[in-house]
């Protein structure tokens, strides 16, 4: 059950450190950006919910 709760790699994804190797360009940016604001939004969703169905 616990390994269902780990969060260590989504807070990896948002906190990571810039790798020099990594090619960048306008287009994987943008990639990356649509992704941790569409994981933001997922987890601000979950916890709405969380909260609907805990305290009403």
């Amino acid at each position: 059950m616990k390994q269902y709760f780990n969060l260590g790699e989504v807070f990896g994804y948002f906190f990571r450190s810039k790798d020099a190797d990594r090619p960048t360009n306008f287009n994987l940016k943008s990639m990356h950006f649509i992704n941790k604001l569409s994981m933001l939004m997922f987890l601000i969703g979950l916890t709405v919910l969380m909260y609907r169905l805990f305290i009403r």
